[in-house]
Parts: structure tokens; C-alpha cells; sequence
């Protein structure tokens, strides 16, 4: 046994004051002492201070037995696996211990440069393991905190890339649970790896100041001291220095000159209630001047982390400013340890409800991942969550709702509840109607305005929206009330996506292909893999791959495949003449033009021509489904022939109307026809033709084929469609 170690081990416990199980403990510190024997640190320690190091910094936030036995015990499974496994863990040290050590062995480095899916599922396992038992989290940041003491023992490479992982990963997950002592330390640690120069360049700015104000503290101490025992206030005061961290991020990133910070040195009163902490700050207010601004009430409006203090900002006589911090002894606990503070397990209890309700934020974060299988979209929504800076907003009942900062007042109608944001119409700000996407700023009071009329959520609101939450809750929403408009949209993506392959296909082959894709990525059906493409939990780009892979299995050319470049078509001859409808092609002298009724080509378009038998030349999109059949067969192959517009077919002013289709996919309504019709006789279009499917219950599609002058008209057409009230979609078709 490593004597030495276990007396230090056992000084924390007798220094904490708990009434800890030593009997459970002390054996778990044998177990681990036995299976890392002959093992160590790459710093030449014996491996099992490692753990005894973790474990002095669980019982110091105050955990129970299981966790300090967890934190002695979390590395054997994997370091010791010939020798114990979770099984025997369970026997010996319990369920929970077990348990504990698990959720420890499987959170494995994250990498806060790689956005790849293995990665974004080492968030989720850490998320997980917390959302199972927070006891997790605590221990892994206490192991954490111990490896970055110990960093310096590491390649230069490795100590960069730990520093990095505890700068975006561990020290923010500190801070969102509240454990100052912890998040500030591993803060400094990273920095002086990651920047060593700026680090020291701070840290001696810091030293210098310091030396030169030390009787300017010392005087504020005994001033203020004299004036609350005056009061007959019992108090606490004690001051510290602004991390070194704190002011490295004002000076670097805020570029706030040194000077300029106003919370460099800052005292701490603390005192018995919430009374004494206003009345405190009133005889502060008294006895210096006050900043303008510099104001901060957390006790009537506490932060997501609990944290609860008052904070001014005062000018000394000297003419330095300096910061009071005025709070309870339990909201300086809260301040200290966070959510660790109230985390209180007592023969199998588990823990609060109101802890629950703190840690929501991490349930929502999984939800989100359950919602989107986008790893940038998870990754930066865990990102807002735990880097998030707070905007303190009203409901007009008073009750105060903490936002991300540049949240709308769509995020805020979710953070209500999901029922509110799906019927909001409308906000007030302060009372005066705002667009939805207003970003409030603390202090303003908002109102949503909603309506039982209401069809629900617009899909561009996933695209204004901050917060994952508040998109989770609209993906929710068209996830269920629009499923047959979803899988519209998500065939309307496959089929885009295939095509791009330039190869021709059945309707049967995509059913397979699309069948087979949705078997590989985990989903019942292929209407399923369709319905999480249109409601937006999936990018197409995540499977085309997938798609392309399953079409080139099943659709086998028996010629190779031709590329779509008009340079690479075999031409008749060399010389150019012009052709009917403003398009010059390249071939035989005094040629007429038809246009294809299967794609209906506009001008603006890339086209082809096919030389027909007896009919003069057809004329394509070169993206057109039967050219691309066509030039993989071997007979018609050489009957393609370069085309392309006359100069000026394409410009605005010209007078020829050719066809073209539209698909709109809208809600079926009394007046949607009539709307329709409207919307293109107000841009004097020509509706040539008109046929309508019903699709579903509530939806229609309908086939338009109108008259147009070219692309650009065609777009405008569109772009005037789509903002009829019930239309859903509106693309481009090919004819027959």
C-alpha cells in the first residue's frame, strides 16, 4: 500500500467534516492500489496518485462515498481490464459505483476541431452519462482538473490538444454548472498552454498592479468592515484579483484596455440574509461613489448556473475603481460549487427535483440530437448552450425567462412552452408590435400573440430561430401535423439528388434505391427517410453518397456513361446557321427547330439539339431525362448536336413566348385556384394549361404550364407563386 497516499486521502476526508463510509472507501483505495501496482504516470509517479489526487477533489465539492470511491476506481476498467471489469466493480463496491465508473470509461477525448459523427457522439455520450447521474460530469472534471496540474509532463502536441478539449469543452461545462473554483482553474491551466506568452504578459500586468494597491484594499477592508459592524451586520469580507483568464479575455478579445477594467480588484461581503445583502449595498452606495451602470442584481434575477449576488462597481478616494460582490453564505456556496452545492444523496436518495429542473438544459440538448442527424447543427447548439452569455427578459406576469444572447422572440414563445410558439401570430416589446424575429435585449418585456386559427409554424423559421431548443420544438411540429408534406419534400430532394448522377432511372429503382438507403441509416421505411428530410432533422447531404452508391448497384449501363458537356458531343459539321425560335445549332445547312414538350427548354437554359428523323432538329434541356438515356445509347448517340440561344434570346425584352412547366404543392383551400389564377393574370402570364391531383387530405398538386419569355421571367413566375398564402412549394417540371 502507498502509505503516503492513503494518509493524504484520509486527511481530505477528516478536513471535509462528512461522516464519509472510511471502511468502503479505504478498501476501494486498496482494489485500485493493487491493480495500478507497477504502473505510472508518464511524470514517474506511481499511477495510483492519479486517483487519489481525483478523489481529494470529489470529496472537496463535497460528493458522497460512492463518488469518491468512483473516482479511485475510474481508471481499472480500462487501464486494468486483465484484471477486473464492471461485473466484479458491481459485486464489490455496489450498483451505483458501477455504474459511476462506466459512465466515466466511455466519455473518451472530444475534439474540438473535428465536426465528424464520431465526435458529435462523444458529446452525446458525456450528455447521456450526465442526464443518467450528474455525478458523472462532477467526477470527470475533477479528473480533469488533476491531469491539466499535471500537464506539463506531456508532448507538446498532446498538451495543446488537452488544453484545447478543457478550454471549449470542460471549463464551460463548469461554468454552466455553477462550479466556480473548478471552471476558473482549468481556465487558467489552458490558457498558459495555449497561449504561454499572452498568459505571462497578464499574469505580470497583474503583479505589478497588485503591489502598487495593496494598501488601497487594506484600507477599503477596514472602511467598510467599521461601517457594517456600525450596523450591527455580521459579515464576512474578503478580496481577490480578477483571473488572470477574466482580464486576458477583456484585454484580447474585447480589446478593453488594462486600465479600463473596473472589476480588477473585487471584495466579497457575505452576510447571514438576503435583507443584509440590499441593506449592505445601500451603506456601500453611501460610502463611495457609484459607476454608472456598473449595477448587477443575480439575487432578484439569478443566472441558469444559480449563481445569485449583488455586484457594484465604486470609485475608492484614491480614484481606483474596484468591484463588491454582496451575497448569503448559501449563495456563496451556490457560487463556489454550483449545482455541486445542492447535490445531497443519503442511502439511495436520488436528487432533487429542483436539481432536475437546472439540468433541463441538457435534456434539451438531446432531444435536439435526437431531432437532427446534422452533427454541425448538434455541435453548434451544444456550443450556444454551454458558451451561452444570458439576456434577462420579462412575460407581462413578471416572471423572468433566460435567453441565449441574440435570441428572437420566436425563441422565446418556445422557451414559454411549444403550444405558444406553434400559435404565435405576432410580439410586443415593451407594449409596441415587433417583427417575430426581434432579438429582445435584458430588461424588455414581451408578449407573444397567438391565435387558435393559427396554421402553425412557417418552415423559415428553423432558419431564424437561435436556439436548438426553439428548432427542435417547429421540427416537432412538422415532424407530426405535416408528415405528407414532408415526404413531398423529401422525394422532391431525392429525386434531385439522382439526377445529378446524370443516369436515368425507374420509379420502382428509386423505391428501392430509397428503401435500401433508409435500411442503412437505421429507419422502418422510406417514407420515413423522406418525412425526416422535409421536416429538416436530416441534409440530403448526408446520404447522398448513399443514394449514388444504391443507383449505380442497381442501374447498369451497357454503355459507358457519357458526360454531360456539349464539347464532348460528336457534331455534323463545323458550320454554324441560324435556326428558328433564336437558337443557332451547329449542323446541316437550312435545319428547322422544334421545341421538346419534355422539358420545355427556356432561354437562359444550357441546351442540346437531336437531330430527328424526317422532324428538323428537337431542341433540350441538357439536363433533360431522355437526353440523358439517349446519349447512353449507342444508335442515337451521334445524332446530338451542339445548340445554343441566339444573342439576346435571353434578355427580357424579347418578344417570343415559349411553355414551360410549373408543379405547385399547396394546401387544398376554396380559393387556392382562384388565388392561382389571380397571382399570374396580375403579372400578365398566359395559363395555357392546368391540371390538378389531389394529394393527401388537405393537399393539392397542380400542374401548370404557362407562357414565359425565359429563365428569368420563368423565376420571377415562381418567386410571385410562392407567395400565395397556401402554397407550399413551387419547382419546375419536365413535361411527358
Amino acid at each position: 500500500m502507498e502509505i503516503e497516499l492513503y494518509n493524504q486521502l484520509c486527511l481530505a476526508l477528516d478536513m471535509s467534516g462528512k461522516n464519509y463510509n472510511r471502511e468502503k472507501i479505504t478498501d476501494a483505495f486498496n482494489y485500485a492500489d493493487e491493480l495500478h501496482a507497477g504502473q505510472r504516470r508518464q511524470s514517474g509517479e506511481p499511477y495510483i496518485s492519479h486517483p487519489v489526487a481525483v478523489a481529494e477533489n470529489v470529496i472537496t465539492l463535497g460528493l458522497d462515498t460512492d463518488s469518491v470511491c468512483a473516482a479511485l476506481l475510474h481508471d481499472t476498467v480500462e487501464d486494468c481490464a486483465d484484471k477486473t471489469n464492471l461485473d466484479i466493480i458491481k459485486e464489490r463496491f455496489g450498483s451505483d459505483v458501477a455504474m459511476l465508473v462506466d459512465g466515466l470509461t466511455k466519455l473518451v477525448l472530444i475534439d474540438v476541431e473535428d465536426k465528424q459523427e464520431q465526435n458529435i457522439e462523444n458529446i452525446r455520450k458525456m450528455l447521456l452519462a450526465m442526464s443518467k447521474d450528474i455525478r458523472v460530469i462532477f467526477i470527470k472534471l475533477c479528473d480533469r482538473l488533476h491531469n491539466m496540474r499535471t500537464l506539463a509532463a506531456k508532448r507538446e502536441d498532446r498538451q495543446r490538444a488537452i488544453a484545447l478539449e478543457t478550454m471549449y469543452i470542460y471549463a464551460p461545462l463548469a461554468h454552466r454548472l455553477g462550479i466556480r473554483l473548478i471552471k476558473h482553474e482549468l481556465e487558467e491551466l489552458s490558457l498558459s498552454y495555449l497561449d504561454p506568452i499572452g498568459y505571462e504578459e497578464v499574469r505580470s500586468k497583474v503583479e505589478e498592479r497588485f503591489g502598487l494597491s495593496r494598501t488601497l484594499i487594506r484600507e477599503a477592508k477596514e472602511e467598510i468592515s467599521a461601517k457594517l459592524a456600525e450596523n450591527g451586520i455580521k459579515f464576512e469580507l474578503n478580496g481577490r484579483v480578477k483571473s488572470i483568464y477574466s482580464l486576458y479575455n477583456k484585454m484580447y478579445n474585447q480589446q478593453k484596455a488594462f486600465d479600463d477594467i473596473y472589476d480588477f480588484y473585487a471584495l466579497r461581503i457575505i452576510v447571514d440574509t438576503e435583507l443584509e445583502c440590499y441593506t449592505a449595498l445601500g451603506l456601500i452606495h453611501e460610502m463611495f461613489h457609484s459607476i454608472p451602470g456598473r449595477f448587477k442584481d443575480y439575487i432578484s434575477t439569478p443566472k441558469p448556473n444559480l449563481y445569485r449576488s449583488l455586484h457594484t462597481s465604486v470609485m475608492s478616494s484614491s480614484g481606483i475603481p474596484f468591484e463588491v460582490q454582496i451575497r448569503t453564505h448559501e449563495m456563496h456556496q451556490l457560487a463556489e460549487f454550483g449545482v455541486a452545492a445542492h447535490w445531497k444523496y443519503k442511502s439511495g436518495e436520488n436528487a432533487s427535483e429542483s436539481i432536475d429542473e437546472k439540468l433541463q438544459w441538457v435534456s434539451q440538448l438531446l432531444a435536439i440530437e435526437d431531432d437532427t442527424r446534422d452533427p454541425d447543427e448538434f455541435l453548434d447548439a451544444f456550443k450556444i448552450d454551454i458558451f451561452r452569455h444570458e439576456t434577462y427578459v420579462f412575460t407581462p406576469k413578471g416572471d423572468v425567462i433566460v435567453l441565449a444572447q441574440g435570441s428572437t422572440c420566436i425563441d422565446f414563445a418556445y422557451a414559454i412552452h411549444s403550444a405558444v410558439g406553434n400559435k404565435m401570430v405576432g410580439a410586443k416589446i415593451n407594449g409596441t408590435i415587433v417583427p417575430i424575429d426581434r432579438a429582445p435585449e435584458t430588461g424588455d418585456i414581451i408578449e407573444i400573440l397567438t391565435s387558435s386559427s393559427s396554421k402553425g409554424p412557417s418552415r423559415d423559421w428553423l432558419n431564424i430561430v437561435k436556439t436548438g431548443d426553439a428548432r427542435a420544438k417547429i421540427r416537432q411540429w412538422f415532424k407530426k401535423e405535416k408528415r405528407e408534406e414532408n415526404i413531398a419534400l423529401g422525394k422532391a430532394d431525392v429525386d434531385k439528388e439522382l439526377r445529378r448522377s446524370g443516369k436515368s432511372f425507374t420509379s420502382e429503382q428509386r423505391n428501392e434505391i430509397v428503401s435500401n438507403v433508409a435500411t442503412r441509416v437505421g429507419m422502418s421505411s422510406a417514407d420515413d427517410l423522406y418525412n425526416m428530410l422535409g421536416y429538416g432533422g436530416m441534409p440530403i447531404s448526408k446520404i447522398a453518397t448513399k443514394l449514388r452508391d444504391e443507383l449505380d448497384r442497381l442501374v447498369k449501363d451497357a454503355t459507358p456513361e457519357v458526360p454531360l458537356v456539349v464539347e464532348d458531343v460528336k457534331l455534323a459539321s463545323k458550320q454554324k446557321i441560324k435556326a428558328t425560335g433564336g437558337v443557332v445549332v451547329d449542323g446541316e445547312d437550312g435545319c428547322v427547330t422544334k421545341f421538346a414538350h419534355c422539358c420545355n427548354p427556356l432561354p437562359g437554359d444550357q441546351i442540346i439539339g437531336f437531330i430527328t428523323r424526317g422532324y428538323g432538329v428537337s431542341i433540350h434541356k441538357i439536363d433533360c431525362p431522355n437526353v440523358l438515356r439517349g446519349q447512353q445509347n449507342e444508335e442515337s448517340r451521334d445524332r446530338f448536336i451542339s445548340a445554343h440561344w441566339e444573342y439576346g434570346a435571353a434578355e427580357e425584352t424579347g418578344s417570343d413566348i415559349y411553355e414551360a412547366l410549373v408543379i405547385l404543392y399547396a394546401e387544398n383551400s376554396i380559393t387556392l385556384l382562384a388565388e392561382v389564377t389571380t397571382a399570374l393574370a396580375d403579372m400578365k402570364v398566359s395559363l395555357l394549361q392546368i391540371n390538378t391531383q389531389k394529394k393527401g387530405e388537405d393537399n393539392m398538386l397542380i400542374n401548370l404550364t404557362v407562357g414565359c419569355k425565359n429563365t428569368a421571367h420563368y423565376n420571377s413566375i415562381v418567386s410571385r407563386l410562392k407567395r400565395v398564402p397556401s402554397v407550399i412549394s413551387v419547382t419546375r417540371g419536365f413535361g411527358k
